[in-house]
Parts: C-alpha cells; structure tokens; sequence
C-alpha cells in the first residue's frame, strides 16, 4: 500500500512524479530523453540533502514513525541467513510486536530480536503497533538467556512507540516484565548490540536496549516519551510537540553528545525509506564491525565495560 509523502518531503515527491512521467512517455514512445532527466535527477539529490540536512527534531519523529522506513523483519529477512523464529515466552502467549529467533549474520550465529511495526491496518492490529506486551518482553527475555546458554551474541532492534499501556498489560506485570530485562540485560554473559532503527520509545525501547553498543539510524530518534505525551504532559497542549520534540534532545546527533548512543548509522539522502536496501546494508555493515569488536572479550571484562558505560550516563553540571 502506496504512503503519502509527509508535508516537508511533498517537493521531493513532486520532483519524483515528473521523472517518472517522464521516463513513462518515454518509454510509450521509444524516445532518448536521458539528457532530460540527468539535470531533474541531479536536482532531485540536491534536494533530498537539502530538505534532510535540515530537519527539525519533530519532523526526525515523523521520519522515524514513516511506515516506509524498513521494520525489523526487513532488516532480518535481509541480513539473517538461516533465520528461525522462535515463539512464545512459555507462560501466556505469543506476542507478534516481538519477533526473534537465531540465524546467522555472515558467518556468525547471532540471535536477533526486533519489535515489529505494520504498514496497514491490518498488520498494526497483528502486530498492535510495534508496542509489546508483558509476554513480548518475556519472549525477548527467553530468547537473550537462550543466547547466554549457547554463548551467542545479541542483536535488538528497536522500534516501537513504547510498552503497551493496556489494563490486561499492567496486570500481567507489563512493568516487572521490561525491569527484569533491563536486569538480565546488564549482567547478560554475551555481546549485546542494540540498533535503534526508528522510534525508540520510552521503557518499552529500553527494555531492549541495554547493550555494549547502542548504535541509532540517522533520522531514528530515542526517548523517554513521545513529544505529544511530553507537551501535554508540561503545557497540557499537545499542539507544544515541536517544542517538545526540541528540549527532549531525542534525535541522533543530541543523544549522541549525551554519551547515551555509541555511533550514528548514516542514512541514504532522503531517509532509510528513500534506499532501503542501502540503509539494511549500512546496519548490517555496523552490525559486522561491532560484533568483531565484542567477539574477543572474556564474560567479565564484557560485563565491567557494560556496567562502566552505564555508570557513566546521567552525569551533570550545576551552573
């Protein structure tokens, strides 16, 4: 199903519609119109850098939840050889905003964990938007110890708006459920990647999120609420989002000045969903690269670098 381009992108989009018609008569009449559209092509790049170099934090957000961009399972489907999904946390059910299972990326045995959006109806109500239940996270959990038995490096993938917040959530523990990953997660015998690769939101992000290294898409963003919880929350007006947006520091460049991501992933110009191919591949290159890092390193000085990094977050100066 065919997404409309969001307000600041309707330039690119118009661009993209005249080539195209272009390339079509083209096409219709067996004419040589290259000369044509090399310049409109050329344009349309400079545009795309343009509009992209110099987005607002509230337009990274609306990029980050762009149903375009690529979801977990095209990041897997892509990037995990022999993948086998595992389902189940062994004490409720299964929940479809979690997927996970082992595979191998390269030739490393990983096991792979992602929160997993829809693009229609359809697949939202499946999938209940990315936001997982109590027994998603113990899914999730189920699957890091499983990797700690068989010494396998952790991937997470990262996209969800946040936990489910639903009454059937809260009495199956939904908030004992992401603590007690956050838990295993820090003392985790493994490597632990974690990617960020849209809207990381909230303890429902986080409690995927403990890692080694924490790498974030370039337009992904990472925080404690959305920006429309946030304004209504402070001003009681979610109209404030933007300014929200601003003083959260959630986009890739401030969480990185704030030591809370350890690398940014570039994007394709235009955003992940402009080149998915070469935004997987982007992310599957830092996957590779990090993981070799973490591979040599004994349990215990994994676990007293993990701790350090964690230390070392929420430092502040009083002026």
């Amino acid at each position: 199903m065919a997404t409309a381009a969001l307000d600041f992108e309707k330039p690119i989009a118009e661009l993209e519609r005249q080539i195209a018609d272009l390339k079509r008569l083209a096409s219709e009449r067996s004419l040589d119109v290259a000369r044509e559209i090399a310049p409109l092509e050329a344009k349309l790049a400079e545009l795309r850098e343009e509009i992209f170099r110099n987005l607002t934090p509230y337009q990274r957000v609306l990029v980050a939840r762009d149903p375009r961009r690529p979801f977990a399972l095209d990041y897997i489907n892509a990037l995990i050889t022999d993948f086998v999904e595992l389902h189940g946390d062994r004490l409720y059910r299964d929940d479809p905003a979690i997927v996970g299972g082992l595979g191998r990326l390269g030739s490393r045995s990983v096991v792979v964990i992602g929160q997993q959006r829809g693009r229609d109806i359809k697949e939202n109500l499946k999938r209940n938007f990315g936001m997982a239940h109590p027994e998603g996270y113990r899914k999730a959990l189920r699957l890091m110890q499983l990797a700690e038995r068989f010494r396998l490096p952790v991937i997470t993938l990262i996209d969800t708006p946040g936990a489910h917040p639903g009454l059937g959530a809260e009495e199956r523990g939904q908030a004992e459920a992401i603590a007690r990953n956050i838990e295993t997660m820090a003392a985790l015998k493994t490597p632990l990647v974690a990617v960020v690769i849209g809207e990381g939101g909230s303890g429902g992000a986080l409690a995927l999120g403990v890692g080694d290294r924490v790498l974030i898409l370039e337009n992904a963003t990472y925080s404690v609420i959305t920006p429309e919880g946030c304004a209504a929350i402070l001003w009681r007006d979610s109209g404030q989002k933007e300014r929200a947006a601003e003083a959260l520091k959630l986009t890739a460049p401030d969480l990185l000045a704030l030591g809370l991501v350890d690398e940014i992933v570039p994007e394709p110009p235009g955003g992940a969903h402009a080149e998915p191919a070469a935004a997987i591949e982007a992310v599957g290159a830092a996957l590779e690269r990090h993981l070799a890092e973490l591979a040599g390193l004994p349990p215990e000085e994994l676990l007293a670098r993990r701790a350090e990094k964690y230390l070392r977050m929420g430092k502040f100066e009083e002026a």
